[in-house]
């Protein structure tokens, strides 16, 4: 039996999270994932995927919550509009069929707005295209624009 991935899971900086399935993933690209090992904020020792950039686009049809996604915000607004607003996505599982995932984190240094505690991320673009469907890019070089510019 082959091992297929089924979906992604965001992970927002303030424990939301957002589930989008295979199916409304269009364009993807995760660069140079590479396998370190530490401890984070104290934990216990473990396996990290970081990456070197993401970029995803997503279909309309995943502009929502799922039941299993803990997200007032998105309820409320939409998952779009909820990560136009906020760019701080920290990292993603990528899920798939046997149950199991992989956890990727991505390039990550917060933005220090004055008056907030940094939760957005200054590698973190994110548009809306006229086709209605969401573009993401996570880069310490690129931007959406760069990489998307004919979608807007």
């Amino acid at each position: 039996m082959t091992k297929t991935m089924v979906g992604f899971k965001f992970y927002f900086r303030n424990d939301e999270t957002w589930t989008i399935d295979r199916d409304c993933i269009g364009d993807l690209w995760i660069s140079k994932v590479s396998t370190s090992y530490g401890r984070i904020k104290g934990s216990d020792f473990q396996k990290i995927n970081p990456c070197e950039g993401f970029r995803i686009e997503v279909l309309s049809e995943a502009d929502h919550v799922q039941t299993d996604d803990i997200n007032q915000g998105g309820l409320e607004s939409g998952m779009f509009e909820r990560a136009l607003k906020y760019q701080d996505i920290e990292k993603m599982d990528i899920m798939f069929n046997d149950g199991s995932s992989d956890l990727i984190y991505f390039p990550y240094k917060d933005k220090e707005t004055p008056g907030q505690e940094g939760l957005d991320n200054v590698y973190q673009t994110t548009k809306i295209g006229k086709n209605g469907r969401l573009y993401i890019v996570i880069d310490a070089d690129k931007t959406v624009k760069d990489l998307y510019s004919t979608e807007f």
